[in-house]
C-alpha cells in the first residue's frame, strides 16, 4: 500500500492549486480524480491577493497572457424603483494598484494547472475516484475504484458540493437556494471595455460584465428561472440584442458567442471546514452564487491557510488535529463572506422599502466618501487589508482637512 503525506480528492481549480502548493511546500501528494473532457466555458475573476499567491507558485506568468486586467469596477442601479442609488466607481488606482485583479477563462486556467501538476515530481496523479474512505486517528485510508488502496497522514476534500470526504468525516452542511438562475456567457463588442467591469443591479439580481482580453467580455446575468429559459432559447443574434439593450449600448454592438449556460443559484456552508486529519476546501466547504468574485478567491485563501499549516518544516509530522486548527482559522472569513454575498443578493430581490433605502444610502455614502470606499476596496481584495490601512487613511484625511 502506497503512503503519502497528503491525499487530495478532486482535481478542479481548487484541488489542483492545493496539490501544487503543498507539493512545493515539501509534501508528497496524491491527487485523486478521474480526468474529464468536459469544457468549462466560465471565467474566474481573481483578486490581487490570489494573483500574488499564484505568482509565488510560479504559475502566474503562464496564466497572464490569457487574462484581462480589472482596473475599474462600477455599480449602476438598473432598477425602476422609487429610491435609486447613484452610480459608484471603484478604481484600483485609488488604493495604489494597477488592477484589483484579473479575469481568466477557466479553460486556460485549468490547462496551465494540469500541465504544472504533470511536471511536479512531488505529485502522483491517480486517474480514478475514491470508493471508500476510512479516517483514523493516525492516518487516512482511501480505497480507489481501480482496487488500489492508499494511506495518507492527511486528507483534503476538494470534491465539490456533494463531497464524499465531507460525508466520510461526518460533517453536515447548511444549504439554501434562491429563486434565481445565472445565465453565463461570453460576448464580443465593438467598443473597447477599457478594463472596466460594470455591474447593473436589477430587480432579479446582478447583471455583471467582466473584461476579457481584446474586445471581449464575460457576463453573469441573474434572472428568474423562467427568464433564463427564455434567454437561453433565443437565437444568438436575438440574445446579442438583449444583452446590448441591458448594457445600454455602453460597449457598442454585441455578439454573443456559442455555449450559453444557465446555473440555478444556491449556497451552502459546511458545519465545519476540518477536523482531525481532514480539511475541506472549495465547494466541498462553501458554495456561492456567482456574485462578488468570491468563490475561487475564498478557496485560494483556504489553500494559503492549509499550506501554512501543513508545509514540511524540519520533518515535522502533520498534527493529528490539523483539520481542527484549519477550521478555526477559516471560520471568520468564510462566514463573513457568505453573509455579505447573501445580504447583497437578497437586498436586490426585496421590495421592502426600508431595505431599498438602506442599499441606496450605502451606495450614496460609498460614492461620496473616498476613505470609506478605499477601506471597502481593500477588504474586497484581502480580508483585514482595509482595517490595517485605516489609521493611515484617517491620518491622510485629517491632513487634507487641515
Amino acid at each position: 500500500m502506497r503512503h503519502f503525506d497528503i491525499a487530495i480528492t478532486g482535481a478542479g481549480l481548487a484541488g489542483q492549486i492545493a496539490a501544487i502548493a503543498l507539493a512545493r511546500a515539501g509534501r508528497h501528494v496524491a491527487l485523486v480524480a478521474p480526468s474529464t473532457d468536459r469544457k468549462d466555458r466560465r471565467t474566474t475573476a481573481l483578486m490581487d491577493q490570489s494573483i500574488r499567491f499564484l505568482d509565488r507558485l510560479g504559475l502566474w506568468s503562464r496564466i497572464a497572457p490569457s487574462a484581462a486586467r480589472l482596473s475599474t469596477m462600477q455599480i449602476i442601479d438598473g432598477t425602476d424603483r422609487l429610491l435609486r442609488a447613484p452610480t459608484v466607481q471603484f478604481r484600483s488606482s485609488e488604493i495604489g494598484l494597477d488592477a484589483f485583479g484579473w479575469n481568466i477563462p477557466n479553460e486556460a486556467l485549468l490547462g496551465v494547472l494540469s500541465e504544472a501538476v504533470e511536471q511536479e515530481h512531488n505529485i502522483i496523479r491517480l486517474d480514478t475516484f475514491a470508493e471508500t474512505i476510512d479516517i483514523g486517528n493516525d492516518r487516512v485510508t482511501v480505497t480507489l475504484a481501480d482496487g488500489e488502496t492508499l494511506s495518507a497522514d492527511f486528507l483534503i476534500g476538494a470534491d465539490g458540493r456533494k463531497s464524499m470526504v465531507r460525508d466520510a468525516a461526518g460533517i453536515g452542511v447548511k444549504s439554501w437556494s434562491y429563486p434565481q438562475t445565472a445565465v453565463v456567457l461570453n460576448f464580443g463588442h465593438s467598443r473597447q471595455h477599457g478594463n472596466v467591469s460594470t455591474e447593473f443591479h436589477t430587480p432579479t439580481g446582478p447583471f455583471t460584465q467582466v473584461p476579457l482580453p481584446g474586445n471581449r467580455s464575460s457576463l453573469v446575468w441573474v434572472v428568474t428561472p423562467q427568464q433564463a429559459e427564455e434567454l437561453t432559447a433565443l437565437p444568438l443574434e436575438a440574445l446579442s440584442l438583449r444583452v446590448e439593450e441591458r448594457m445600454q449600448s455602453m460597449l457598442g454592438a454585441v455578439t454573443v458567442e456559442d455555449s450559453v449556460q444557465a446555473w440555478p443559484l444556491s449556497s451552502m456552508t459546511a458545519h465545519r471546514f476540518g477536523k482531525g486529519r481532514v480539511a475541506l476546501i472549495g465547494e466541498a466547504a462553501h458554495g456561492f452564487p456567482p456574485i462578488g468574485a468570491q468563490g475561487l478567491n475564498l478557496s485560494l485563501r483556504d489553500i494559503i491557510s492549509l499550506t501554512e499549516l501543513l508545509s514540511a518544516v524540519s520533518d515535522r509530522p502533520i498534527a493529528a488535529d490539523a483539520g481542527s486548527s484549519f477550521d478555526r482559522r477559516r471560520r471568520a472569513d468564510v462566514y463573513s463572506r457568505t453573509l455579505s454575498v447573501d445580504l447583497l443578493n437578497r437586498s436586490l430581490l426585496s421590495d421592502f422599502l426600508p431595505i431599498q433605502m438602506a442599499r441606496a444610502a450605502g451606495l450614496h455614502v460609498l460614492s461620496g466618501i473616498g476613505t470609506l470606499r478605499s477601506i471597502v476596496m481593500r477588504e474586497g481584495i484581502e480580508p483585514g487589508r482595509g482595517l490595517k490601512a485605516l489609521p493611515s487613511l484617517l491620518f491622510g484625511s485629517f491632513k487634507k482637512a487641515g
